[in-house]
């Protein structure tokens, strides 16, 4: 289908903005002109909200805990947030863990993990890791039940959800779901061959440029993009990882790598749901306020959470939105 009306007006004053050149940029320029940007609706209203610090892989890590009401022993999600794992943070990301705590009925573990380039692959993969064991230890003391944690994140964030399954597979920790969002799993050159990628290039917010930028800043050997932590998509054995639902975005360079992993999870007999969202372009479910979608796509992400506190079995399934 066409680009939703909203999501061509944002695209559209977006294209009015200067552009950043990405074979100069550095990123804490780039992060100094985001944060001057305006923001987004600040999502649901919840309960309390608390700043703490968590253990990462090498050092203490910043976190913000979202409690959506005074319930007891709620489940609890771990988000890691998106942005090519050198931008973003604990504010960027505040709206969609607000409406996410709210509408799942969980805690939410906002984690600040070490960004790159100052911290390389496989820093945030090690923190991500880092930061579940210490979610799971420390669950009784959050107010979380133990036995109903689950992993989220959006973009380069869903790639440190995907790795942290991969990496606990096996371990005391048992995580009851795997919540994806427009996922950026494959920092390998094979990515840039997929049909989104070469549609969605150019025009839709995300770019192939940019994208290879994040690479260039994440990756300190390109070597290492074949590495699984890096690229989870192209880990073979994806037996007995936790159910799985996997957001996409129609106009995203992204997209086909989501779906491929929702896929190949169904294949090694996962429970995984794949939902392509129409009209709309990376990035999208940050955007509250300014595109409706992103509001009904948080409804979907928040449902497919709340069936994971009550049911972890269940068929794979792939729908469109």
């Amino acid at each position: 289908m066409p680009l939703d009306p909203q999501a061509r007006a944002m695209l559209d004053a977006m294209a009015a903005m200067p552009r950043p050149d990405f074979t100069t940029l550095r990123a804490a320029d780039y992060r100094a002109a985001l944060a001057a940007m305006p923001g987004f609706a600040p999502g649901d209203a919840i309960a309390a909200q608390q700043d703490l610090t968590i253990d990462g892989a090498d050092g203490p890590l910043p976190a913000r805990l979202y409690r959506p009401d005074d319930s007891a022993a709620l489940p609890l999600v771990i988000y890691f947030h998106g942005g090519g794992f050198v931008l973003c943070g604990l504010d960027s990301h505040d709206n969609i863990c607000r409406s996410l705590a709210r509408r799942s009925g969980a805690l939410v573990l906002s984690v600040d993990y070490r960004l790159a380039p100052e911290a390389r692959f496989p820093a945030a993969a090690e923190d991500a890791v880092a930061a579940v064991r210490w979610a799971a230890a420390h669950a009784a003391q959050l107010g979380a039940d133990p036995a109903r944690i689950a992993v989220a994140g959006d973009s380069a964030g869903g790639n440190l959800a995907a790795v942290a399954c991969q990496q606990l597979r096996g371990s005391t920790i048992a995580l009851r779901h795997q919540l994806l969002l427009y996922p950026y799993l494959d920092c390998t050159d094979a990515a840039t061959g997929s049909a989104s990628y070469r549609a969605c290039g150019e025009g839709y917010f995300l770019s192939a440029a940019e994208l290879d930028w994040y690479r260039t800043q994440y990756l300190a050997h390109r070597a290492d993009a074949a590495d699984v932590r890096a690229s989870p998509l192209h880990q073979r054995d994806l037996h007995g990882l936790p159910p799985a639902t996997v957001i996409t975005a129609e106009f995203d360079p992204l997209r086909d790598q989501g779906e491929a992993y929702g896929e190949a999870l169904q294949r090694a007999g996962g429970n995984a749901t794949v939902r392509r969202w129409p009209g709309q372009f990376h990035g999208f479910m940050s955007m509250q306020g300014a595109i409706d979608a992103a509001s009904d796509a948080l409804d979907a992400a928040a449902q497919a959470l709340r069936q994971a506190w009550s049911d972890n079995t269940g068929a794979s399934r792939q729908e469109a939105a």
